[in-house]
């Protein structure tokens, strides 16, 4: 048949080669075990890379948590003892913390982390009732006792908790450098949190001392849920019920029932940049005061408006003769007087708007730089400070001073600018004055923003027994060669020698030329009506040289060596915290 056809028949097909073994083979069963190997091995590198990254992101978020927990407690100190002491021993005690947490952390259980939120809500509870305790224990140890107590056991347990994650993220063999990694990761999220919270704080309910205390421990509860949550509940029901710290209405009404044995009441309060700020009035007495912290930014008599002799005066009474004393400004002699409705005046700090209504008051076109807008909503609306706008001659910039005047200065040396006949120097708040404010560059500043023929008067408050004021006196005359500096009231030699501390208020009145400064005799128009200023308004108990008791050898103080009056400052702060004890009552520092 193949004959038939005349085609060569064609050859079988050869079967294809293939590398799949048969089924049921020795080798498809060894193939099929070293898939199973090799899927299982990639399965368990991707379990194992998932569980140590949650652990990694579970010790990033407790470090975080850590970072903002210390910075609170710095926040709801403060109120209490000032920002300056509070901090004194602040770092320390974190740092002993830390490394009591990760040296005994196997001494901790593994679910240790179930009792942080326990321990975050009850620290507002135990800060309240330890604030009680201020008085006898100081604003050394004050601070101290309190973070002891509430900020330290919760750091304790947060690391050992990091350092627990961190050991079972590297199989129970920890090296040293996870830990050295911790902490910077830590130190960084206390200085970030640190900033985000004092340019935010009093924004809104949650930016508040409290509201931040209560974020936290949300934030620990949803970390670490449990039914240990259910012991949390006598903490929550005083935070809602009985705090009077919680920035609430019915919190405020708390407040002032525990203040009114003392005769104070709390008309406003709110936190802000540069502290927590309010304003109270003694029903008793008839004063009203506005408050930053552990300070008074002034003060002033109420109760003389209903008397007829001033009620149609334009500036109130200060109840401290230093404000008075500052606008003797216009007292000191000048070749060439400028009458005041030509006049200019810079004020650098509002305080309650005593200067700036004074001035104001004489017709001299005015304009404040204050940095915190709280200050200048309360003096406003609790205070005689005039209206401001269109027309007026009052005229509020809030601002950094420094920017302020390094841009100002700027413009004014460019012919662009304008310059003032007075200058008045006048910020303080907890227990010391900004430094920056104080330095050789920011003095130069306001230097270049004073007319010739003008006139600055400089309000610095401080210890005579420290060397910031000998420090700042003499940084103040490298500027203006002119000046003379007068106390608000004469030295008290016998508390020097009992206390060895001499704080005191007192005003430079300098000018730019080197005639020396005198001052004229005060006129009938100067004092407003105002006795405070026919007792205070020319100054008397002039400070000379050698009163300066320490400090003549420190040198200037500059923008690059700020810490030679840091280090003083904290001193000088636990001092001043003493002599506010005496000022107002400790129920009005302890319960806000």
């Amino acid at each position: 048949m193949a004959g038939r056809s005349g085609k060569p028949p064609k050859p079988p097909k050869a079967q294809a080669s293939s590398s799949k073994p048969p089924p049921f083979s020795k080798e498809s069963f060894e193939k099929e075990l070293e898939d199973l190997a090799a899927k299982a091995k990639d399965e368990t590198w991707i379990n194992s890379a998932r569980e140590q990254t949650a652990l990694h992101l579970k010790a990033a978020a407790l470090l975080l948590l850590m970072a903002i927990a210390s910075n609170v407690s710095q926040l709801n100190l403060s109120p209490v003892y000032g920002s300056i002491p509070s901090s004194i021993h602040h770092e320390k005690m974190t740092n002993i913390a830390c490394f009591l947490g990760w040296s005994m952390n196997r001494s901790f259980p593994r679910r240790a982390h179930r009792w942080l939120p326990v321990v975050a809500a009850y620290i507002p509870l135990l800060q309240f009732y330890l604030f009680s305790t201020s008085s006898p224990l100081g604003a050394t140890w004050g601070p101290v006792v309190t973070e002891l107590l509430t900020l330290f056991p919760l750091t304790v347990i947060s690391v050992a908790c990091v350092a627990n994650y961190l050991e079972e993220a590297h199989a129970g063999n920890l090296p040293s450098w996870p830990g050295l990694v911790s902490y910077g990761i830590y130190k960084l999220a206390e200085y970030c949190s640190s900033s985000y919270l004092s340019s935010h704080i009093g924004s809104s309910p949650i930016f508040t001392r409290l509201g931040l205390q209560a974020v936290l421990f949300l934030s620990y509860t949803l970390f670490s849920p449990s039914k240990l949550i259910l012991y949390t509940l006598p903490a929550v029901l005083h935070f809602t019920l009985l705090n009077t710290h919680v920035p609430s209405p019915f919190a405020l009404s708390r407040a002032n029932s525990t203040l009114l044995p003392s005769s104070y009441n709390l008309l406003a309060r709110k936190e802000s940049l540069t502290g927590y700020i309010s304003v109270l009035e003694n029903t008793a007495s008839g004063f009203r005061v506005l408050r930053c912290d552990h300070s008074l930014l002034g003060g002033e008599w109420v109760h003389l408006k209903s008397l007829p002799q001033f009620a149609s005066n334009l500036v109130a009474e200060p109840i401290y003769g230093v404000f008075a004393m500052l606008e003797a400004v216009r007292l000191v002699v000048v070749p060439d007087p400028i009458p005041d409705a030509e006049a200019r005046a810079l004020v650098v700090g509002m305080g309650i708007g005593t200067t700036p209504a004074a001035l104001v008051a004489h017709g001299i076109a005015t304009t404040v730089v204050e940095i915190d807008p709280v200050v200048v909503d309360f003096a406003h609306r609790y205070f005689a400070l005039p209206d401001e706008g269109e027309g007026m001659l009052l005229t509020t910039v809030v601002e950094d001073a420094v920017a302020f005047a390094e841009r100002e200065s700027s413009a004014a040396g460019a012919g662009e600018g304008r310059r003032y006949d007075y200058i008045v120097h006048d910020v303080f708040t907890g227990g010391a004055e900004p430094v920056p404010l104080f330095t050789l560059e920011f003095l130069q500043s306001l230097a270049a923003l004073l007319e010739p023929g003008g006139v600055v008067a400089i309000n610095y408050a401080g210890d005579f027994a420290l060397p910031p004021p000998a420090v700042v006196a003499k940084t103040i005359r490298e500027v203006f060669p002119s000046c003379r500096v007068f106390r608000e009231h004469p030295r008290d030699e016998e508390s020097l020698r009992a206390t060895g501390g001499d704080f005191a208020n007192m005003v430079f009145f300098c000018t730019k030329s080197s005639g020396g400064v005198e001052f004229r005799e005060a006129r009938e128009g100067d004092l407003l009506n105002s006795p405070s200023r026919e007792q205070f308004l020319t100054p008397k108990h002039e400070v000379l040289e050698g009163d300066f008791l320490v400090g003549a050898d420190e040198g200037i103080l500059t923008r690059n060596d700020t810490k030679k009056l840091e280090k003083w400052h904290r001193k000088s702060a636990v001092g001043h915290w003493g002599v506010m004890r005496n000022v107002l009552p400790k129920e009005v520092w302890e319960n806000w």
